[in-house]
């Protein structure tokens, strides 16, 4: 299937060459490193946002179905909304000590920023 797929060749010039194969870049897999080893930085953010108030979880490294988990985890627990990309996770309103403070509990090494 991935050599069917065209649309990742687009405003790529062919060859003439027979023997030439197009070669595609490999994603590396990133393997989410065990929570002891995260460093995780809870902030307070009001940019952009209307006035309003967001909690955001910086520095996850891994992959994002394990942001995503940890993200439903900490919503689920606070009984609030957010979402997570992009190595980070936004939790609606002001939760930095809790979030801190369930992240403790997980065993990651989570510390308040603002």
């Amino acid at each position: 299937m991935a050599d069917s797929d065209w649309k990742h060749r687009l405003g790529v010039v062919f060859s003439t060459n027979p023997d030439f194969q197009y070669e595609t870049e490999r994603e590396e897999v990133v393997e989410t490193p065990e929570n002891s080893r995260q460093r995780l930085i809870v902030r307070i953010d009001r940019r952009a946002r209307a006035g309003k108030q967001v909690t955001l979880v910086d520095g996850f490294i891994g992959r994002d179905e394990d942001l995503a988990l940890l993200a439903k985890t900490l919503k689920s627990k606070l009984g609030v909304g957010g979402s997570a990309k992009d190595g980070q996770i936004v939790i609606q309103g002001d939760f930095r000590d809790r979030v801190c403070e369930l992240l403790t509990k997980m065993n990651y090494n989570a510390r308040r920023g603002n």
